[in-house]
């Protein structure tokens, strides 16, 4: 009887597009099953306390709240390389540079998402309205909120939407430290047995690349989970978040990670921790 192997994502994309290789059967691990369960994000992060799945997706920032349950897989990430979450406001909106949102309200997309924190280390006095990610741009439609911060495909989708936008915040990160602004991670259950931990950072290695190989049928799969997006925008929403990043994070995307948490930290943002990754 093969051991099953908890794997969770979210239902986007880009993360179906790095899984595809494990679940289309391509990819395999001798006495191992492995069983998928999706949910958004901030749900999965939030289980992530309780240590449900053994190999999970989570925001960077979630991580420094469950360090003691999991390490970090150094394949599987996604990075926003000079682009990530940005913040919008209606066309006619008196706010026209971040700063000027610092005492806002802004509808956000999680408590522990790295689109959060991120937003938090440029403008830590805003007054956050905590949404689904998909409500974002209708909070600020309605008046509910002076400003939102989308993730996902409304990065791509904001100018057509009818957003002006104020500020990029992988855009600004990368301008001030010279690395990718880490978001999104693969995290492995510590108390795995050591040999089970090598091979499950290896079959998240294998996946990732496979999708990246084998890339007409990994979107192929993915159009499954992209929402609303024809498939010319999967296919760029997929390359910005699915790459030689998600293939090996490598020193600068560690460092990245790093950095990310320490700022954070030392702002009391989060606990402080020391990010550590699972060898393959």
């Amino acid at each position: 009887m093969p051991h099953t192997i908890r794997v969770a994502h979210s239902p986007d994309s880009d993360d179906a597009f790095m899984f595809h290789g494990l679940f289309s059967g391509a990819v395999t691990a001798e006495g191992l099953s492995f069983e998928q369960t999706t949910g958004d994000i901030e749900t999965l992060n939030h289980r992530a306390r309780d240590a449900v799945f053994d190999i999970t997706a989570i925001s960077v920032a979630a991580y420094a709240h469950v360090s003691d349950r999991y390490l970090l897989l150094d394949a599987g990430a996604s990075f926003g390389d000079g682009y990530g979450p940005t913040v919008i406001v209606e066309p006619g909106s008196r706010f026209g540079r971040l700063e000027e949102l610092a005492r806002a309200r802004i509808a956000v997309p999680g408590e522990w998402t790295s689109a959060y924190l991120a937003l938090r280390l440029r403008i830590p006095g805003f007054e956050p309205m905590f949404v689904d990610f998909k409500d974002v741009g209708r909070m600020v439609k309605l008046g509910k909120a002076e400003a939102g911060l989308v993730i996902h495909e409304g990065q791509l989708t904001a100018r057509e939407d009818g957003f002006r936008i104020v500020e990029d915040l992988g855009a600004s990160w990368k301008a001030r430290t010279g690395l990718p602004l880490p978001l999104g991670m693969n995290a492995l259950k510590r108390d795995l047995s050591p040999e089970l931990r090598r091979t499950l950072a290896r079959v998240m290695a294998e996946t990732v690349a496979f999708g990246l190989e084998h890339r007409k049928e990994a979107l192929d799969y993915a159009m499954g989970f992209a929402r609303d997006l024809d498939r010319e925008k999967a296919d760029r929403f997929v390359g910005m978040y699915v790459n030689d990043w998600t293939r090996d994070a490598g020193p600068a995307g560690k460092e990245a990670v790093r950095l990310f948490l320490a700022e954070a930290a030392d702002q009391g943002l989060v606990p402080r921790v020391t990010p550590e990754f699972q060898e393959r």
